[in-house]
């Protein structure tokens, strides 16, 4: 097996609900990610997925420590070197986010509109003093080239670029440290369908280019099937599935993955939609169900589920699920519901029959 870049362990971000100002009392926490453990393989791209409020961005910050976790660990390795992100200083944070990058989602709001594209991308190489003169205008034009910008570009300020072109300024950004390891938050959603495909395009091809790692947090699942090796899905900030793509979106073993599954369009007309229409609000995650936090919107729930706490164990080799009845429930497939085969992930394998479930 791959060795893994990332290992996160027991994450926790809690935020706190203060009464009156921002300095008053603590009356409560929102658990934005509560308890998440996964690991990203060299080489690999893993998705995470979710509906809003789930806790994806969250946990991507909490990951490179732009947000500071609440408990639990992350272990990164870079250069050869395991390293606690938690025990870093400052100054070892600096050193290790030279090897770290982020991917914003809006490509405008994150680029300094009074700067030109070449002080935008060559500003990090500035400040980390690994390049200057000469040796940073040859780093700069040759990021540039490889993400599809001209040399005539680098004079230009951001307004004079269309959304794509300001993304693509922005994973240049990303990459010209040289990176191992990128965290790439909605990198299309702010994106025309076109651009899209561009986008995803240029981020593969990048990836196999320079032996980059991502993880890539999106809404979009068609785009997700198409970018990522496996993928990783939460709710109510917690990861309540893991495996890879392909089996995940044709053989779920969570019923919230299966209700996302039901909702990708597919490009043929004719094809049947049967999406799931979840019952109720997602739960207020500053006061989570107790038991299974997906029971209060779940079909198949019992007063197990309402009780005891389901761990994210393996249901099959390289598969996690956190539900308790995942051994036994036949859940329904992204192929299934649409009729027609998901893009980017072709046929659908052969599937192992399994027992239906029990009345609940």
């Amino acid at each position: 097996m791959t060795t893994p870049v990332l290992q996160v362990e027991d994450l926790r971000v809690h935020f706190p609900i203060r009464r009156g100002s921002t300095f008053g009392r603590t009356t409560g926490v929102v658990r934005a990610v509560d308890g998440v453990s996964l690991d990203v393989r060299r080489g690999e791209t893993l998705g995470l997925v979710g509906e809003s409020g789930s806790g994806k961005t969250t946990l991507g910050r909490a990951v490179l420590r732009i947000v500071e976790p609440t408990g639990g660990r992350v272990r990164i390795r870079l250069d050869g070197e395991e390293i606690d992100m938690a025990r870093l200083d400052r100054a070892g944070l600096r050193r290790a986010w030279r090897h770290m990058q982020l991917i914003f989602q809006d490509p405008y709001a994150s680029l300094n509109p009074r700067m030109t594209v070449r002080e935008i991308i060559g500003e990090s190489l500035l400040v980390h003093g690994l390049a200057r003169g000469d040796a940073l205008e040859a780093r700069v034009a040759d990021i540039a080239a490889r993400c599809g910008l001209d040399r005539e570009h680098l004079g230009r300020y951001p307004h004079a670029f269309s959304g794509g072109q300001r993304q693509r300024i922005s994973i240049a950004r990303a990459l010209v440290m040289r990176p191992e390891f990128i965290v790439c938050d909605e990198p299309i959603s702010a994106l025309d369908v076109s651009i899209q495909a561009q986008i995803l395009t240029l981020l593969k091809s990048l990836q196999q280019e320079l032996g980059l790692t991502y993880l890539f947090i999106a809404h979009d699942l068609a785009a997700v099937a198409y970018a990522c090796d496996r993928v990783a899905v939460m709710y109510l900030g917690q990861i309540v599935e893991i495996a890879p793509t392909g089996a995940l979106y044709y053989a779920p073993r969570h019923p919230y993955t299966e209700a996302l599954m039901s909702a990708i369009p597919v490009p043929d007309p004719d094809a049947e939609l049967r999406p799931i229409a979840l019952d109720g609000e997602r739960p207020d995650p500053a006061s989570p169900p107790a038991g299974c936090r997906f029971h209060t919107r779940c079909r198949y729930a019992d007063a197990r589920c309402r009780r005891d706490v389901p761990a994210l164990a393996a249901v099959a080799p390289g598969h996690l699920a956190a539900c308790h009845h995942a051994a036994s429930l036949t859940l329904v497939g992204a192929r299934d519901h649409a009729e027609a085969d998901v893009p980017g992930l072709g046929a659908a394998p052969p599937l192992a029959p399994r027992p239906s479930p029990e009345p609940p």
